[in-house]
């Protein structure tokens, strides 16, 4: 095993980490000693290139076992955002450049709340960070605040689910069972999740934010007075141009 790891340029102890998961199959064993070979070095090259991608080490196995083919690499790939060569960014990074104290950020990812990318954070969820903050500026207290972000995770997990169903069985598995070369049918549903998904993000934004500014409306219709009302019309009106 040191031989193996030498050669593939890692520790012993990712090695043994790769081989406890399944990810690396038994050495040929003459008594007491085992043999690695050609095949062992391979598969542990094969695991680097994955992960630089940045596909996680569930969805490398699956792929090694043969169990999703090369048009499932490219879509992992694309999902995860290993080919971007946009910069990411650590919490301590994060809680630098939103103003954000770090306690109050590791308490948000501990909650799901905040979800990085690639292993980590990008100038969005920076802006991101920075609208959860003007809440807190405007008097939203901070127990609100984590609770309605909650309940908002709860919902568009649920929408996101099921959004994902329908992509899989409308566009990846006929795609996957119309018998296309390998590169032809990655470069197709690449190209598909690539069209979808801001199709879906819009749709689902401008959803949101009609819908936000029509309860609003509401509620001061409801308990407001004539200023207010005026304001969340106007507001109602940039917000729809």
């Amino acid at each position: 095993m040191e031989q193996l790891a030498a050669a593939a340029d890692l520790s012993v102890d990712t090695v043994r980490f790769h081989q406890a998961r399944g990810l690396v199959p038994p050495p040929r064993r003459a008594g007491r000693v085992a043999y690695y070979d050609d095949t062992h070095l391979d598969r542990l090259e094969r695991i680097r290139s994955l992960q630089t991608r940045g596909l996680t080490l569930a969805t490398i196995r699956r792929l090694l076992d043969g169990e999703l083919d090369q048009a499932d690499e490219a879509l992992a790939a694309a999902l995860s955002g290993g080919t971007s060569a946009e910069e990411t960014y650590g919490l301590d990074e994060l809680a630098q450049r939103s103003g954000i104290p770090l306690a109050l950020l590791r308490a948000v990812e501990r909650e799901g709340l905040l979800v990085p990318q690639a292993g980590g954070y990008t100038a969005g969820d920076v802006e991101v960070a920075r609208a959860g903050l003007r809440l807190l500026e405007v008097g939203v207290p901070l127990p609100e605040v984590l609770e309605l972000a909650r309940r908002q995770h709860r919902a568009t997990r649920d929408v996101a689910e099921r959004a994902v169903e329908l992509f899989d069985a409308h566009v990846r598995q006929p795609l996957r069972a119309a018998g296309l070369p390998d590169d032809e049918a990655a470069a197709r549903l690449v190209a598909a999740f690539d069209t979808l998904l801001p199709a879906t993000t819009a749709l689902v934004a401008h959803h949101f934010t009609r819908t936000l500014l029509a309860v609003a409306l509401e509620h001061i219709e409801a308990v407001g007075g004539e200023a207010e009302l005026a304001a969340v019309r106007a507001a109602g009106g940039a917000a729809g141009r």
